[in-house]
């Protein structure tokens, strides 16, 4: 059996009326764009993950709603396979944003509509960002309280 390199991730779906929160990155020598979204650390609850990540690149502190779906995908370019957990949660109106990014990869933030989401195309980091946004306005949804953490 052949060993591959394996990623879990947290995304969040944050959405303000017909907006939705989108961080642009500096990832690979690129400029992309991605939900607030990461790896989960060693010894991380998935949620608790899920929070740090949208504190860390957003500086926003909002509680998870539910969650929308998990993904599993495998990256053309190296082969590593990600599964991704991705979340929502709703806000009345587009936040101001303040990364505390660690890792300095966040370059800033922007509240964008579907439309314009699509239309970022290539520059989107992942096929499952386009994915989760359908699957979210199709009302693709699953309790938090889903998940479990054994100690």
């Amino acid at each position: 059996m052949s060993h591959h390199p394996f990623a879990v991730t947290v995304a969040m779906i944050v959405h303000a009326g017909e907006r939705f929160l989108m961080v642009e990155e500096w990832q690979q020598g690129r400029i992309r764009y991605n939900q607030p979204a990461g790896h989960l650390e060693p010894g991380e609850s998935i949620l608790a993950g899920a929070q740090r990540e949208l504190l860390e690149e957003t500086g926003l502190d909002i509680k998870l709603k539910q969650g929308v779906a998990i993904y599993q995908f495998e990256a053309p370019d190296n082969g590593t396979h990600f599964v991704r957990f991705t979340f929502c949660a709703e806000v009345p109106k587009p936040l101001a944003t303040h990364p505390q990014d660690p890792d300095g990869d966040i370059i800033r933030c922007h509240w964008l509509t579907l439309s314009e989401i699509e239309a970022l195309g290539e520059q989107l980091r992942s096929p499952m960002i386009l994915a989760s946004f359908k699957d979210y306005l199709a009302g693709a949804r699953f309790e938090l309280s889903t998940l479990k953490q054994q100690h």
